[in-house]
């Protein structure tokens, strides 16, 4: 039997075909009509490529939401690169309990995984359909009339990043406090400001939100590298890109420089941390929600075993930062034991009076919440230990990805934790 060569149809370049059927080969009339079939063909193949982008756009919100059922209390299950060159993967969800995987997962995916190829291939990214921050099908965070929620970007020798401003419709000028927010794998500003509704609490009570945006070029599952040793240094990587955006944003709305905070999610919530480590001197106060310590893994290896409980416990930092914890206890991406980690690196402060104290959300989530308080009463840590939550954002909507409807607000509670303190003054570099 005679092979054929494989034909790349996204590669195509229709205007160098010969097309039969037009009478005679030399005459203009001819050329011209070959000209033309090959312009409608050439439009024909560039609607197939876009169908072929968004039904796989389509495909990956379904696989982002899969792990879900009920549409809010979804799991980030990240699975190791298996090379220094790979990227952290969506596990087949029928390895988490109680999620069944949907028929022919696995040919899904190659089929899926052969479509984007071919679509880069031929000069095509998803980001570029993506439209910016928002992705097909993602979710969009709503404005309050006389706000506003505007696109930034942030250039600097580290690289540049994307990120989103919310300016809510109090601000006339005053030095406001600026909170940056990071979101998690696979998320983006706009379904993680939907999902913590960050931005209502801005509103209500006037502040700035900053979220800046990891980009599939700097990690394929939108996460940041907390667990790169490159990305935990100050003046450098990452830390630098977010430290430079949260400077940014203070110098455009001339914002309250010891009223500056980090918070995030996941990989988000171990960015956080690595804030609190890298840049005592910027931020007043970080929160970590599902996250790891700042030097918890230094490569892929040691970043798999301390999403599994079983990597090193990083040191305390030298320069204490007033950090929020919440982690779910039965938390199977980023193991509970983290959490802990979390506080223990948080405490460079000796001599904290304890208190614990044990309720539940108004959705029926049980929690331990345990504060450590200094000599002059001020809360140094805070620790929400989620009982029988897993790895989503305590009390978001389930307008967003990755949220735990059902638990306290770790939204509202952030918010008031960080405006009760302000960057001391004695805060200098790490």
């Amino acid at each position: 039997m005679k092979h054929f060569p494989k034909m790349d149809f996204l590669n195509f370049d229709l205007s160098k075909m010969k097309l039969g059927g037009f009478g005679a080969s030399g005459s203009a009339e001819a050329e011209g009509q070959r000209a033309a079939r090959a312009a409608r063909m050439t439009a024909a193949m560039g609607r197939f490529q876009r169908r072929q982008a968004d039904a796989f756009a389509r495909w990956a919100e379904a696989r982002d939401h899969a792990a879900a059922p009920d549409g809010g209390s979804g799991i980030i299950d990240m699975e190791a690169p298996q090379g220094p060159d790979g990227a952290w993967t969506a596990p087949d969800p029928a390895a988490a309990p109680g999620h069944a995987a949907p028929g022919g997962a696995d040919i899904a995916s190659a089929v899926m995984r052969t479509v984007r190829d071919g679509l880069a291939k031929g000069g095509i990214t998803l980001d570029g359909f993506a439209g910016g921050f928002v992705q097909p099908g993602k979710p969009t965070a709503t404005v309050p009339e006389g706000a506003r929620f505007e696109d930034r970007i942030f250039t600097a020798a580290a690289g540049s990043r994307r990120y989103k401003v919310f300016v809510p419709s109090g601000y006339t000028g005053q030095a406001l406090p600026v909170l940056l927010m990071l979101h998690g794998c696979t998320q983006n500003p706009d379904d993680f400001a939907a999902g913590t509704r960050m931005n209502r609490l801005a509103e209500a009570q006037t502040f700035l939100v900053a979220y800046p945006e990891q980009p599939q070029s700097a990690n394929m599952q939108r996460c940041w590298n907390w667990y790169a040793a490159g990305d935990q240094a100050r003046d450098g990587g990452e830390p630098a890109l977010l430290a430079g955006i949260a400077r940014a944003v203070l110098e455009e709305f001339s914002a309250d420089p010891d009223r500056v905070y980090a918070a995030g999610l996941s990989a988000g919530g171990a960015a956080a941390a690595i804030l609190a480590s890298t840049y005592p001197d910027l931020f007043a106060a970080v929160g970590v929600h599902s996250g790891l310590a700042c030097g918890s893994a230094r490569d892929v290896p040691s970043a798999f075993a301390a999403m599994k409980g079983q990597g090193s416990a990083p040191g305390r930092n030298r320069q204490a930062v007033p950090t929020i914890v919440f982690h779910g206890d039965v938390d199977r991406t980023v193991h509970p034991a983290n959490g802990d980690q979390v506080v223990a690196q948080a405490m460079a402060v000796t001599g904290l009076a304890e208190t614990v104290e044990r309720g539940t959300s108004p959705g029926g989530v049980a929690y331990t919440r345990t504060v450590r308080n200094d000599a002059a009463g001020q809360t140094q840590l805070e620790y929400w230990v989620l009982h029988g939550a897993g790895h989503a954002w305590s009390g978001g909507s389930p307008d967003g990805s990755f949220t735990e409807p059902s638990g306290p607000d770790a939204s509202r509670e952030m918010v008031r934790f960080f405006l009760a303190h302000a960057r001391k003054a004695g805060a200098s570099r790490a």
